[in-house]
């Protein structure tokens, strides 16, 4: 299983195309807290010394960031043959899912690297030196990470649908944007009751809200892990299907 998570990051890396993913996704960030003079996400304009803008700028680049990571991972290995003969090595479909699902998160944390950039800057420009809120920063992180291993787990499962990489970027997106913000706005037409409570809690961005306060609650880890799960088994199904 290592080889091939290691085989997936340097294809991604040694793409012209993974490249430009990142840096699109750095500095639309970097536009949005430094240069453009909107003072609920500039944060020289905001007059604050937090980065809270970061966190809730993020999930919605995320909803094409992650799906341009993921587009390529099956659906370029069935567009080419390649599945088949990937399949027949010594390993399970699950390994196969959690390798290509792993190299996927570690290239998220890879774009995620670069923006401690913005908190060691608004750090050292804070009066006094220092003056910010570091716990619930990396609260924010923690749930930022989680969010994207989400977005992961569903364009892993949307690359696996299709042999087109287009068609698998679309269904990323669609899924994560429904998965993030579909159920709240689903729950909004119920207004009160159980099923806007249920749909609510189903709600990615409800849990993500909720370490971005910086309170890390073992009820939002579980349900990150969950839906994570269920997404990778949905994709093993749907490599299994392939054998019936």
């Amino acid at each position: 299983m290592y080889p091939l998570l290691v085989k997936e990051i340097n294809s991604f890396l040694n793409s012209l195309i993974g490249y430009i993913v990142i840096t699109v996704f750095l500095v639309t960030i970097g536009l949005f807290l430094w240069v453009f003079p909107d003072g609920n996400f500039n944060i020289l304009a905001g007059g604050y010394a937090n980065i809270d803008p970061l966190f809730a700028i993020t999930p919605w680049v995320y909803l094409l960031l992650v799906p341009a990571i993921t587009m390529r991972l099956f659906s370029e290995e069935k567009k080419t043959g390649t599945l088949e003969l990937l399949l027949t090595r010594p390993l399970t479909e699950m390994q196969v899912v959690t390798a290509k699902y792993l190299s996927g998160v570690i290239l998220v944390m890879f774009s995620l690297i670069p923006t401690l950039v913005y908190y060691i800057s608004v750090y050292n420009i804070s009066l006094p030196v220092g003056n910010i809120d570091s716990g619930a920063v990396w609260g924010s992180y923690i749930g930022l990470l989680l969010l994207g291993a989400v977005f992961v787990s569903i364009g892993l499962f949307a690359s696996s649908l299709a042999d087109n990489q287009v068609v698998a970027f679309i269904i990323a997106f669609f899924l994560c944007l429904l998965c993030f913000r579909g159920f709240e706005s689903i729950a909004a037409i119920f207004q009160v009751g159980a099923v806007s409570n249920i749909l609510f809690t189903l709600s990615v961005n409800s849990h993500y809200l909720s370490l971005s306060r910086g309170v890390v609650d073992t009820r939002d880890v579980v349900y990150f892990l969950s839906f994570i799960l269920f997404f990778l088994f949905l994709t093993r199904t749907v490599l299994e299907s392939r054998k019936w």
